[in-house]
This record gives structure tokens, sequence and C-alpha cells, in this order.
């Protein structure tokens, strides 16, 4: 099943049922108002969800699904968290400033708390007021689960995901260290962030999620140019099963919480990965280029997006059909 939230004028859109070919979609608001609602309700309301979505699989006469009409499946969330489950990135983050890696980082992930009152649209613009702040995307995988118990392990916590999503976690590189610096976490170098168009139930996906992990390339364009192509399933040393049982470790998770992968990163023939143009799996933000660059020559020589540059961010299946629409976004300037 997948579900996406069209505009209604209300903070919180409305619910639709979208055909596997993303082409058409059937209004879902006599079973669930909204996602949100039917998140609190799954159990009463899933069922009467798949049969809409079976009935407009046969029905032609349904409308157009645009996806850029779509805002983000929740325009915004009861929490946002984001882990770091690709080690091969920390690893680079770490070493482009001559760290290492503490041993506690492959048992115990890492996690932020990101903003979730305000989510970007999938293809509508990243607003930033500075270039001067490093703006950088950020690939990932998401999830969206129902209920999760205090000190739910990982098997039950991977039972309680309900949809997956992809996302841009859009970061203010330069930001950064100084708010690291005072050792209270990220906030204004994590402004808003987007998802996919379409949220899909693990079925849609099949064989290829397993593990609690999507087994598939994340495809990054960068102004029309292949800039990452990482397999989301190879080298994710936590699951989502573990990703959401740390969430949960000291607190009851609502219906509806968001827990992120972490930027997608691939090694390569046991180095940290290369550029497609030189038969690599590429990247998922430009901060992991700019870590090779800098390891490999003394400074990082890629730019951070500019005002006019295109992201686009999208998912297929064996088949080639995408999985979740696409995030296609241009960066803007803020005018405010």
């Amino acid at each position: 099943m997948k579900l996406a939230t069209l505009d209604n004028g209300t903070k919180d859109g409305r619910l639709v049922v979208v055909t596997r070919d993303l082409s058409r979609y059937a209004d879902a608001g006599e079973t669930a108002p909204t996602l949100q609602w039917a998140l609190d309700h799954w159990t009463r309301c899933s069922g009467a969800l798949e049969t809409l979505a079976a009935e407009a699989e046969r029905n032609r006469e349904l409308p157009e699904f645009r996806q850029r009409d779509a805002r983000s499946p929740l325009p915004r969330a009861y929490q946002w968290a984001d882990g770091s489950a690709y080690l091969n990135h920390v690893e680079l983050v770490r070493k482009a400033r001559g760290a290492t890696v503490p041993r506690s980082f492959h048992s115990d992930p890492l996690m932020y708390q990101g903003g979730s009152d305000t989510f970007y649209d999938p293809q509508g613009p990243i607003v930033i007021a500075d270039e001067a702040w490093g703006i950088d995307l950020e690939a990932e995988v998401s999830v969206i689960v129902d209920e999760v118990d205090m000190g739910a392990d990982s098997a039950e916590a991977a039972r309680c995901i309900r949809l997956i999503m992809l996302v841009n976690d859009v970061s203010l590189r330069n930001l950064v260290p100084a708010e690291l610096g005072k050792g209270f976490g990220f906030f204004h170098s994590k402004p808003s962030t987007a998802f996919s168009p379409v949220a899909v139930t693990p079925d849609e996906l099949g064989a290829a999620w397993r593990d609690a992990r999507i087994h598939l390339p994340l495809c990054v364009d960068v102004n029309r140019q292949p800039f990452g192509r990482a397999n989301a399933g190879i080298d994710m040393t936590f699951g989502f099963g573990d990703l959401v049982a740390h969430a949960a470790k000291t607190r009851r998770l609502a219906a509806g919480t968001i827990i992120g992968s972490g930027t997608v990163s691939n090694k390569l023939e046991g180095g940290p990965g290369k550029p497609i143009s030189e038969g690599g799996a590429g990247y998922s933000c430009i901060a992991e280029i700019r870590m090779i660059e800098t390891i490999d020559s003394g400074r990082p020589t890629t730019p951070f997006l500019r005002f006019g540059d295109r992201v686009r961010i999208w998912m297929e299946d064996s088949e080639g059909r995408t999985i979740f629409g696409a995030i296609d976004q241009t960066v803007k300037k803020h005018e405010g």
C-alpha cells in the first residue's frame, strides 16, 4: 500500500491512497482524514485502507496523482529522530579531522532529535537565508512507527514499523562546528527536512525489505548529474529495528514517530568510496566527497549547494520502477 498527503488548506492535509505505479489516487477521507489519524488508529483502519488500495488498482477513472502536489506524507510529526547507521559515513567525518571512531559506535547508535513541526514539501524549495552556511543534502531512508513500548528490543521495535519513506535531511555544515562545540547538539544547522511524496508499507518492497533494511540503491542527482547510487542495505551497521529500539530506550514512542537511517554510505573494496564516474557508488551527501578530498589532498574542492541548485532523490525496484516518487528540490534564498 502506498499513501500520500495532498494539500487541502489545513496543516495536516488529506490522506490519499496511491496506485503502485504512482499514476492515480483515491481519497481516503471516509476511512482516515489524515495520515496521523490513520497511524493513531492503525489496527482499526489499515484493513480498510488496503481494500481501498486494491480497488484503486482496478479503477482507471481515478484522478491523476501528481507528485508535485504532494506534501511530505506527515506534513508535521510528533517526533523526528535521525540516526547514523552507516559507519562508513561516521568514519569519514572523523578521519577528515584526525579522529578515530570509538568502539562504542559499533554497538550504540548515534541519534539526534530534529525539528518536526514543519517539513518541506517533497518537490518544493529548500529555503535557506545564506549560502555561506554550507547547504548540504543528506539522502536517507526513514520509517514511521506505531506506538513502541519503552524498552522494546530490536525485534519488537521492527514489528512496530508501519511505513517507509525517503528523506532529504538538509544540513547547514558550516553551522555545525560551533553548535557541537557548545556540547548541546544540532539546532540551527538542521533546518526543515523533506520526505518522499509517498510512504509505503514494508510489503510493497517484497524481498528487498529484509532484516529491517531496504536492499536497493538510493539514487541521488545534483543538477541533473548522477551523484549517488549507494545501496541502502549495504554497510548499514544498525537496522531499523535497532534504531527504533534505541529511540525507545527511555521513553515510549508515539504512533507517527519518524526514525531516520542517517546518510546512506557504501565502502568500495574496503576503502571510503568513489564517485560514480570512477566506478564507485557515489555519495549521499556533499560533505562525504569533501571529506575524501580533504583526506586525499588536504582540502575540499566540491562546493556545497548554491541558490538555484537542484537535488533529486529516488529509489527504484528491481524492474526499474520508482517506489516512493522523487524528492525533487531547488535551493532558494529566503527573502523574509
